[in-house]
């Protein structure tokens, strides 16, 4: 699990009992303590359980941030960000966000699985013991990161006999009911862990091994393979082989249908469904219920994880896989399939953005998230170096190496073209999940390998100005707009072209030139009305009433808002335009006298939406004018608690309040000296310190990201 998780600990942990003790004398005493040691011996594990023994000691939580599945160091900063729920709303770079949040809070920070992003975790984690001084950072890694300060805790196996032989007996009794370690079964136990070198993740792949083999004949034949590699010697095994030998032992016992589906299975980041597995790992439907059966049989054998759903491989079988599937020849094909499988649903999510199953998309992607990572990491990542000809340099051998050159460009170019495409059909989960930052990554590195003019740079610029411009960049936002509207328009894109129009108008209502947005709406509606794209005609409503809004025309605001919901129809249950739609209306019903009430329910409505969503930014807005609106209907109370909660989402989202917009800006202090000449200042003050901590408590006790749900009076 990725994010806060509870105080409770691991009921069947064995052993580790003095380490944890030790590593919270460490979590005491230093702000930064590395838990190290090779594959398999339960780091992660041992991190969790230290946590749950600490948590009392961190009020703002421990937090974990899973790091397997993370091969870019570029996005370490936003994947901390987004598991403490931080969206990347404002012009500040991920890392200055994570440090803004972090400096005024005390927590436990968990880094887990370093060892691929030594370099990078080093630098977040010294950036965040300066910025933040209550903040305690916990990293598992095979390796230390070599900082100074850093208090580094070896884990090495469990001890033979003793708890080594314990783990096995708990391991081996849930798959023979009944199994329990007796004065006749000990001697093959001792041997069997010996053997394994209490390596615990050895000694489970051993235990569920008794499924189909008695004791003494799985020693006897684990004795043999050991023999085989070490001569004869006793002890001549290194102990970093011994993992490694275990798991090539399972492996072999495994089908080849089994073996074929664990290297097959590497290419996934995290979890992964089912579905996914038949269609990624099956070269053709025919193969799909192979893929089935295959994979229960390494759940069986404790080579996949089911966790509810979904399945997950340990990383260091993952890498066992891995290297399988590079061997194997099949590594190029199996990405393929890979990255077409969530290209798909990312189509599918841009191409049906305004559907009644919206959120159910939006929640599968999210879910997956580490997976669209690596499908975009395998679509745009460079080609290889060619070959070099041989020392002679025949014409035959600089032909084949040109030839190859060109056949892999060939290649390149299309997995890029996959590449740019799913980076922008997921410009709505972007915007939706707040990872602006990292959208305008993977955008950004499309323009990098779509250097010349042509449909994908069109795409990719128009979509990274849509997303820049809700992060305050907005100078950039109307460069990179008009850019990718010019080069549509010339390439006779139509579809991009009316996008182009639609975001550059939002950015030019930011930047307050309202008349030059006005008139590119009317291009932009006509646009998209022309190419029957009814999602961004509905966001373009939503921003036209955000527009006459600021213009100081609440009534046409209002009535763009209704067509709006109206063009949803009254039973459509999307959640992300309706709901600014609601809130929209509800900024200029509160400027309108006597529509007080549909004020009231315009907002509770966007509300309800934001919080369902896990949009702090939108929630923020909503339970802001609703306490502008409690003054106006004189409950001053009522103001100030709803101000108050308002003010931890406003940090939580790192955005300036209301994006800076002046006239919003005079309306809150309006309502905040009025509530606070009503109540006095003392009053006011408790008043506002409840509804920020009420926040505040809920914002602390939930994963990042996700459903919030409040209790607003």
């Amino acid at each position: 699990m990725t994010g806060r998780f509870p105080r409770d600990g691991h009921a069947d942990f064995v052993g580790r009992h003095e380490e944890l003790a030790r590593i919270g004398e460490l979590l005491a005493d230093s702000r930064l303590v590395t838990i190290a040691g090779p594959g398999g011996v339960g780091k992660t594990r041992i991190a969790r359980s230290a946590a749950s023994q600490a948590a009392g000691r961190y009020p703002d939580g421990p937090w974990i941030v899973e790091l397997s599945g993370l091969r870019d160091p570029a996005l370490l900063p936003n994947t901390v960000a987004s598991v403490l729920g931080l969206p990347e709303q404002d012009p500040r770079s991920a890392l200055q966000s994570v440090l803004e949040y972090l400096k005024d809070r005390r927590l436990l920070l968990i880094l887990d699985t370093c060892e691929h992003l030594l370099d990078a975790c080093a630098a977040l984690s010294s950036a965040v013991l300066r910025a933040a001084p209550s903040v305690t950072v916990l990293t598992t890694t095979r390796q230390p990161l070599d900082m100074p300060d850093e208090q580094v805790f070896p884990v090495g196996p469990l001890p033979v006999p003793g708890h080594a032989v314990d783990l096995f007996e708990l391991r081996a009794a849930a798959v023979i009911d009944g199994f329990a370690v007796t004065e006749q079964n000990a001697p093959d136990v001792i041997r069997l862990c010996q053997r394994l070198d209490g390596i615990p993740l050895a000694i489970e792949l051993a235990a569920v091994r008794l499924r189909e083999l008695p004791l003494p004949d799985l020693v006897r034949r684990l004795d043999r393979r050991f023999a085989l590699l070490t001569g004869g010697q006793p002890g001549a095994l290194p102990r970093h082989q011994t993992l490694r030998t275990a798991i090539e032992w399972s492996h072999e016992l495994c089908s080849p249908a089994e073996r074929r589906l664990w290297a097959r299975l590497s290419v996934f980041a995290g979890t992964f469904s089912l579905a996914a597995a038949e269609e990624v790992c099956a070269e053709v439907s025919l193969e799909r219920p192979d893929v089935v059966s295959a994979l229960v049989g390494l759940v069986d054998k404790s080579v996949v994880i089911r966790e509810d759903e979904r399945y997950r491989m340990l990383d260091t079988l993952r890498e066992f896989g891995a290297q399988r599937l590079a061997e194997s020849g099949e590594l190029a094909s199996c990405r393929e399939r890979h990255i077409a499988r969530y290209l798909a649903m990312a189509q599918y999510f841009g191409g049906h953005f305004a559907d009644d199953d919206q959120m159910d998309r939006y929640h599968e992607l999210r879910e997956t998230h580490p997976n669209l990572r690596a499908a975009l990491e395998y679509a745009l990542e460079l080609d290889d170096e060619a070959p070099e000809a041989d020392e002679a340099g025949s014409w035959q051998a600089m032909a084949a190496v040109a030839s190859a050159s060109v056949v892999t460009s060939v290649a390149a170019q299309e997995r890029w073209r996959s590449g740019a495409d799913l980076a922008c059909s997921l410009h709505g989960y972007w915007q939706i999940s707040g990872l602006l930052g990292e959208g305008g990554y993977w955008l950004t590195k499309t323009l990098d390998r779509f250097t010349d003019p042509g449909p994908e740079r069109a795409r990719a610029l128009v979509n990274r100005g849509f997303l820049r411009s809700f992060m305050g960049d907005i100078g950039s936002a109307l460069a990179d707009c008009e850019a990718g509207t010019a080069m549509a328009v010339a390439l006779g894109d139509d579809a991009v072209t009316a996008r182009g129009y639609q975001h550059t108008m939002l950015t030019l209502t930011f930047l307050g030139r309202h008349d030059e947005a006005a008139q590119v709406a009317k291009e932009a509606r006509a646009r998209l009305r022309a190419c029957g794209d009814l999602a961004g005609e509905l966001m373009l409503m939503a921003q036209l009433g955000h527009l006459h809004q600021l213009s100081g025309k609440p009534d046409e605001c209002v009535a763009v808002c209704d067509e709006g919901l109206a063009m949803l129809g009254p039973d459509n249950r999307e959640q992300w335009i309706s709901t600014y739609l609601h809130v929209v209306s509800g900024f200029a019903l509160f400027q309108m006298p006597g529509r007080e009430v549909e004020c009231e329910a315009a907002l509770r409505r966007a509300l309800y939406g934001k919080q369902e969503l896990g949009d702090v930014i939108g929630m923020a807005y909503a339970l802001d004018v609703l306490g502008w609106l409690s003054v106006k209907t004189g409950s001053p109370a009522r103001t100030a608690w709803l101000l108050g909660a308002a003010e931890p989402l406003w940090e939580r989202g790192g955005s300036v309040r209301f994006s800076g917009t002046a006239i919003m800006e005079e309306l809150h202090q309006q309502a905040e000296r009025s509530a606070r000449e009503a109540l006095g200042v003392s009053d006011y003050a408790v008043s506002f310190a409840a509804g920020t901590w009420y926040v505040r408590e809920r914002l602390n006790a939930g994963p990042g990201g996700g459903a919030l749900r409040l209790e607003i009076p």
